[in-house]
């Protein structure tokens, strides 16, 4: 079993403590993708690997305690139907896939929606892709029962 608890406890201090401050970096380059490199992939990416780390290291108890599996399945659907729902609602008001400029709000200017648009579609690749990954490595350290 490739999880549970590590042998060393520097490995698991540094560990349990470095994986809050990855969670929070990967939210940060969800949230500032819109403005530079970065975004909802490599986000998703930091925001798994924040998770993936103490169930590497910690007991297994306690790693799936913290997060359950039923996690990555939920935030990888959750965030595909949002950006399928942010993609296609420019779609019935006339506009293109993706197209947030062609949604019209009372007040807010095409250049402010297509902000806005951009943002909630990160938000949504970095949760797909964070829920994918870790999905992925519950189903490859799934204990095989014969």
């Amino acid at each position: 079993m490739m999880t549970g608890s590590y042998p060393s406890e520097v490995v698991r201090v540094v560990c349990a403590l470095l994986s809050p401050f990855i969670l929070l970096f990967g939210i940060y380059v969800i949230a500032h993708g819109h403005y530079g490199p970065g975004g909802g992939f490599a986000g998703g990416v930091f925001v798994a690997v924040g998770v993936i780390l103490p169930r590497l290291t910690l007991q297994e108890e306690l790693a799936f305690k913290l997060v359950p599996t039923a996690l990555g399945p939920v935030a990888a659907g959750v965030g595909l139907l949002l950006f399928l729902l942010i993609g296609t609602v420019p779609l019935l008001t006339g506009g293109a896939f993706l197209d947030y400029g062609a949604v019209e709000v009372a007040g807010v200017e095409p250049a402010r929606m297509r902000y806005l648009g951009i943002l909630v579609v990160e938000v949504a690749v970095g949760l797909a892709v964070s829920g994918a990954m870790l999905m992925l490595f519950d189903v490859l350290v799934a204990r095989r029962t014969r």
